[in-house]
């Protein structure tokens, strides 16, 4: 339940710095409207790009899992922060009551187990699909259910909770990178030498695994200036 407390905290943080303390409300400091469920299933797009799924056109294109990856932890940022909305408006509690109920749920047990293994691309392609077909529905969300669907689509694509973790809290870390440095604005520099800073990121991570959140931002920053002088 630890790992789940803290990435919800620090969702919480990152939405707050980013979008005012207001958001859980669904609207931004800016007046802009959130839409939670619109910002999942169009994450949920981009991840099926990760498969050669076009019949006419790449066919034989290897799956981009580490950009499956990233994209199951784009996913993680708006459902958590869709499940902290649901909590305040609907009064079920803050989110720690929050974290407690999905640390409850059955699909939690088997993200904790140590796992490597990617599942099938079909399998993963409809997992995803059901996580759309939710987000795209009018009909009341059941949190839960959509919860432990994303929770299986965790299993499917190679990822287990201390994975999640490690992941989730470096794209926190880029997400507050790209806001110090215009992506609001529309003047950051999302592609590093022809390699998407999302990469570049999970990278970092799996050749240092004990680095601190600090010090990977201080590592983006070094990067970052040095391609910016080239």
């Amino acid at each position: 339940m630890d790992k789940i407390l803290l990435m919800l905290q620090l969702q919480a943080q990152l939405n707050d710095a980013t979008n005012g303390e207001e958001w859980t409300k669904g609207i931004t400091k800016n007046s802009k409207v959130i839409n939670w469920k619109r910002c999942i299933y169009m994450e949920c797009a981009e991840m099926i790009d990760s498969f050669s799924w076009k019949h006419w056109k790449s066919i034989d294109k290897e799956a981009d899992w580490d950009n499956l990856q990233i994209e199951v932890v784009d996913v993680w940022h708006f459902m958590m922060s869709l499940a902290i909305e649901n909590y305040s408006i609907n009064l079920k509690g803050g989110i720690e009551d929050l974290a407690i109920n999905i640390s409850n749920l059955e699909s939690f047990s088997k993200i904790e187990n140590e796992n490597e293994f990617f599942g099938y691309q079909d399998d993963v392609i409809k997992k995803v699909e059901s996580i759309m077909l939710a987000s795209l529905s009018l009909q009341e969300l059941d949190l839960e259910v959509y919860i432990e669907d994303f929770f299986a689509l965790v299993t499917l694509s190679g990822l287990d909770l201390d994975t999640l973790y490690r992941l989730y809290v470096g794209k926190n870390i880029l997400n507050q990178f790209r806001q110090d440095n215009g992506y609001k604005e529309g003047s950051y520099i999302k592609v590093w030498n022809g390699v998407e800073d999302n990469i570049i990121m999970k990278k970092i991570w799996e050749e240092h695994s004990d680095i601190k959140p600090e010090v990977l931002y201080k590592e983006l920053t070094k990067l970052y200036i040095s391609l910016n002088k080239r």
